[in-house]
């Protein structure tokens, strides 16, 4: 029996905020990859090195965490005053799924140094020392993202003193601006700041949760921690070696997802894995990062836990800090009555890795809320470039 050679795809693995990916350029793939399809999510599984039934993702480059298991492919924008299209693939580890329904607020950070890198910038536009500012198209949300990259001597400057909780070394600061963060139609798709979430009983006492469901950067649910048993101090293994509260939190994604019209029905929640994402929430409250860092209370000003694709986050998605801080401004959610009320636009909240700020603005527009723009900083690097490899009948 003869067995095809491997072939080798030109890649680079990147970092960007608390995420790791492999990005592409999508004139780099094997032709049959270059559109949407089957061909393409079974080069980027096999890429990653999935579905895996261990879980650990060893034949591939995926790292066997909802962080490390991205890809990420980049083309010359097809959109006026724009640079690059991004899109982005979240990878199921264990099933035979990419997910291509919401995108990777951390490894935005890392687009705007591949764009630079991969030529998708004009090469007027690079200053020789300060920032450039890169215009990203989000195809998967269609939204426009500024990333400012730092430059020196007409190269991206990746080191600097910029440290960011989730990453165990300073970098050099990018800042990123999601314009208009909130997704197609609604911000709020029931129309109200809080709703009545009916779930089993047997998953939640009583069967109702109080949630504020928001689409501004990512679709997310947010609850509060009391009502679900939590303090919004936990760590990963507090959750994630729960097998209980993991099937609570699937339950509570599934039907919010309906009730937010991204799915029809609870069973089509294991079809859509990436968003919405879950969050709970809490006012501050001293505890013990997973570094052993100490966070006071006076640190910040709400706690914030949130999971992705199934499991308790390490850090905090970017996707879900823009969120997090449209929610913070628009008076009444969850998320705003968690970090004492009041009108805010800017909030610095704790996650199971420290702390995090962001910043946003929302206003209301004949009786409508919107939200205009949410900024944060994080950090990228460039780990490795070269060429992956993978079987050639991968696709």
């Amino acid at each position: 029996m003869k067995f095809p050679p491997q072939i080798k795809i030109p890649a680079t693995y990147m970092r960007g905020g608390t995420s790791k990916g492999v990005f592409f350029r999508l004139q780099d793939l094997p032709e049959p990859a270059q559109i949407p399809g089957q061909a393409r999510d079974n080069l980027l599984l096999r890429v990653i090195g999935s579905p895996d039934p261990y879980a650990k993702q060893t034949d591939g480059m995926g790292g066997a965490t909802s962080s490390t298991s991205k890809t990420v492919i980049l083309s010359k924008s097809e959109q006026p005053d724009h640079d690059v299209d991004y899109l982005f693939g979240q990878v199921s580890i264990d099933k035979p799924f990419v997910d291509w329904s919401g995108n990777c607020g951390n490894l935005t950070a890392a687009v705007g140094a591949f764009a630079i890198n991969s030529g998708f910038v004009d090469a007027k536009r690079i200053p020789g020392n300060g920032h450039c500012t890169v215009r990203i198209w989000q195809a998967n949300i269609k939204k426009t993202i500024i990333a400012h990259v730092p430059i020196t001597n007409g190269e991206v400057q990746e080191t600097g003193d910029f440290e960011l909780d989730g990453v165990t070394f300073p970098a050099a600061e990018v800042q990123i601006e999601f314009m208009d963060p909130a997704g197609e139609g609604a911000i709020f798709p029931t129309g109200n700041l809080v709703d009545d979430l009916e779930v089993p009983a047997d998953v939640v006492e009583g069967g109702t949760l109080k949630a504020t469901m928001i689409n501004a950067g990512i679709p997310t649910i947010f609850v509060n921690a009391d009502q679900i048993g939590y303090e919004g101090t936990e760590l990963q293994e507090a959750i994630n070696s729960d097998d209980k509260a993991l099937a609570m939190f699937e339950s509570i994604r599934a039907h919010g997802a309906v009730k937010m019209g991204l799915i029809e029905k609870v069973e089509d929640a294991a079809n859509r894995q990436h968003t919405p994402k879950v969050a709970f929430v809490a006012p501050p409250k001293g505890y013990t990062a997973s570094s052993g860092k100490q966070v006071a209370a006076d640190d910040i000003d709400l706690l914030v836990r949130a999971l992705s694709m199934g499991k308790l986050h390490h850090a905090m998605m970017g996707t879900a800090a823009v969120a997090i801080g449209t929610a913070v401004a628009i008076p009444g959610t969850l998320v705003n009555l968690a970090a004492g009320g009041g009108e805010r636009n800017a909030v610095t909240f704790g996650h199971p890795s420290g702390t995090l700020r962001v910043g946003a603005e929302a206003e209301a527009v004949n009786g409508q809320w919107t939200a205009t723009n949410a900024i944060m900083s994080r950090s990228a690097r460039v780990l490795m470039e070269g060429w992956v490899r993978v079987p050639g009948d991968s696709f």
